[in-house]
């Protein structure tokens, strides 16, 4: 047991770095705002939901009507359904945990399940179990932290809700670089563009996303030809 915890917590460390500090910059926010660490704790811990967090930080600070609040946590993490489906067997075999599998799926997690290899003596359902705990863990840790400092300590936060942009212009960046199709960037950024424009920065976010999620459904045969092209050219070569 001692083994397979220990070999998990090794994988987690690169995850350990940005989840901690993500996490602080979630709680500053949550914190100016007027919500205390418990707010932190919980969100964190029941929502768990990365870049959704901070959007529903402007959203409590706009006080959006519960539905919208729904549709758009829905469409922005629609996204861990599909991470969702290749681990459906593994997670039913693992029991009582399966929930809590489902629950703590996040991409970083997804991305250490896909890419971790087991060593024999280790336990590979129990391996994945503690990869996903300690993510969240840190997660948790990250946001009661900075919940902390945005409450104790007398800073000057101003700027520090970018970390959201930077955080969406990072994940642009990395969708950019490793697909092989570039056709839901291309959608997502168009998309956003096209109705920051219409109707502003308070209303373009919600039909933005129903616009993006309904042509890449329309396109969902063209990505896949291209990812599949794509990569089989890289077998060949």
């Amino acid at each position: 047991m001692k083994k397979t915890i220990k070999y998990a917590y090794k994988q987690t460390i690169p995850v350990a770095v940005g989840y901690i500090f993500m996490g602080i910059a979630f709680g500053v926010l949550l914190s100016r705002e007027g919500y205390n660490p418990l707010w932190a704790f919980c969100a964190s811990t029941f929502i768990y939901a990365g870049s959704m967090q901070f959007v529903l930080v402007s959203l409590l600070h706009d006080a959006a009507p519960l539905i919208t609040v729904a549709i758009m946590t829905f469409l922005v993490q629609c996204r861990h359904i599909f991470y969702g489906l290749g681990f459906i067997d593994k997670f039913k075999r693992m029991g009582i945990k399966c929930p809590y599998m489902i629950h703590a799926m996040t991409d970083e997690t997804y991305s250490l399940l896909c890419s971790v290899k087991y060593p024999p003596d280790i336990d590979e359902d129990k391996c994945s179990f503690y990869i996903s705990l300690f993510d969240h863990i840190y997660w948790i840790l990250g946001g009661v932290i900075g919940a902390l400092i945005g409450e104790i300590i007398p800073l000057d936060f101003t700027g520090i809700d970018f970390s959201m942009t930077a955080l969406f212009i990072v994940i642009f960046i990395n969708q950019w670089r490793e697909m092989t199709s570039h056709i839901p960037a291309v959608i997502g950024l168009c998309s956003a563009a096209l109705f920051l424009i219409l109707l502003g920065p308070d209303n373009f976010l919600l039909p933005s996303l129903l616009l993006t999620v309904g042509l890449l459904c329309v396109l969902k045969k063209r990505i896949k030809n291209e990812i599949s092209d794509a990569s089989a050219e890289k077998e060949e070569n």
